[in-house]
C-alpha cells in the first residue's frame, strides 16, 4: 500500500506547530508567573517593614575599609571630545583621598589631594597648582560637595554621615529604589553653614540579591539644577566584600560630562602614602 507522503508531511508539520505553540505558551506563562513571583518576593519586605529594612540591608553590605588603594583607567568625554588616562587612587577612610593621573607612557599629568577641609591640585603639564577649600570649589562649580559625599560616590557607598529619614521605598525595574529630598548631614558632623544648607533630591537603586548600590542619582533643588548619576557594575569579591570594578558617572549640566572608570589591582587596609609637594617654580592658580 503506497504512503501519502504529502498528507503525512502536512500532518507532521501541523502537529509540530501545535507542540511548538503549546511550548511557547508554557514558556510565556512560566515567565510571567516567574516575574510576578519575583516581584512579589521583592515587594514583600517593603510592604511589611518599609524603607528601614532596605537601609538596614544597605548598611550591612556597605564596602568597609580603613585604607583603599587601586589602579584605574578613565575615559573622559566632554563637548564631543574624549580623553583616556591611567592612574592610581589612595584613600584613608574619612581622612584623605589622593589621586594621580598618568598618560599611556607613564608620564604624570596631574595629582590631587583632598582632605576634610582642603583641596590641592598639581598641574604637571602647565606647571601650576591650586590650594583651596571646599567653599572655593563649590563657588567655582556652583554646587555643594564635601569629603563624605566624594568618598561615597567613588566607592559606591551610601552617604555615611547623613540622616536616613523621610525616604520612600519602591520597586523600579526589578530593583529597590529609595528616594528622598532635603537629606541633611547629621548635626555632629556639620563643619560649616554650607554643609547644613545642602538640599538635593537623591535616589538610590539597590540590587535585591546583594543589596549593593547599582545606581545613585543626585539632583540639586536649584533653578539651574545639575544632575549627577553614578552607575556601578561588574562586582567582584575583594577580601569577602563585593566591589564595583566598573563605574560610569554622568553629569547633566550646561556642559555635560561623562566619565567611565575601570578599577584593577585593588588592595585594602595596607599602608598608603600621599606624596604631594609643590615645586618652587610652579605658579598658583587664582
Amino acid at each position: 500500500m503506497a504512503l501519502n507522503l504529502t498528507r503525512t508531511r502536512n500532518s507532521f508539520f501541523g502537529a509540530s506547530k501545535k507542540y511548538i505553540s503549546v511550548f511557547l505558551l508554557m514558556v510565556m506563562v512560566s515567565g510571567f508567573w516567574s516575574c510576578q513571583s519575583k516581584r512579589h518576593l521583592i515587594k514583600a519586605p517593603i510592604k511589611d517593614e518599609g524603607p528601614e529594612y532596605l537601609f538596614g540591608k544597605l548598611n550591612e553590605n556597605q564596602f568597609k575599609f580603613q585604607t583603599f588603594s587601586a589602579k584605574f583607567n578613565i575615559g573622559y568625554s566632554i563637548k564631543r571630545k574624549s580623553f583616556e588616562f591611567k592612574g592610581q587612587v589612595n584613600i584613608v577612610k574619612d581622612s584623605a583621598i589622593w589621586v594621580i593621573f598618568n598618560q599611556d607612557l607613564g608620564i604624570e599629568m596631574a595629582r590631587m589631594l583632598i582632605t576634610l577641609d582642603s583641596v590641592k591640585f598639581l598641574d604637571r603639564i602647565n606647571k601650576r597648582y591650586f590650594v583651596g577649600d571646599y567653599d572655593f570649589v563649590n563657588n567655582f562649580l556652583k554646587t555643594n560637595v564635601d569629603f563624605s559625599v566624594l568618598q561615597s560616590i567613588i566607592l559606591g557607598n551610601d552617604f555615611e554621615y547623613y540622616d536616613n529619614t523621610d525616604f520612600k521605598a519602591s520597586i523600579d525595574n526589578r530593583k529597590y529604589k529609595l528616594t528622598t529630598t532635603g537629606r541633611h548631614k547629621l548635626k555632629k558632623h556639620v563643619r560649616n553653614t554650607s554643609d547644613a544648607e545642602r538640599d538635593f533630591l537623591q535616589s538610590i537603586w539597590l540590587n535585591p540579591e546583594n543589596f549593593k548600590i547599582s545606581q545613585i542619582k543626585l539632583k540639586e533643588l536649584t533653578k539651574n539644577s545639575k544632575k549627577l548619576t553614578a552607575g556601578y557594575s561588574d562586582f567582584n569579591d575583594i577580601q569577602g566584600q563585593l566591589f564595583p570594578f566598573k563605574i560610569v558617572y554622568q553629569l547633566e549640566a550646561e556642559t555635560p560630562v561623562k566619565v567611565k572608570v575601570e578599577y584593577s589591582k585593588i588592595s585594602l587596609n595596607e599602608n598608603v602614602n600621599f606624596p604631594f609637594k609643590i615645586p618652587p617654580k610652579y605658579t598658583p592658580v587664582n
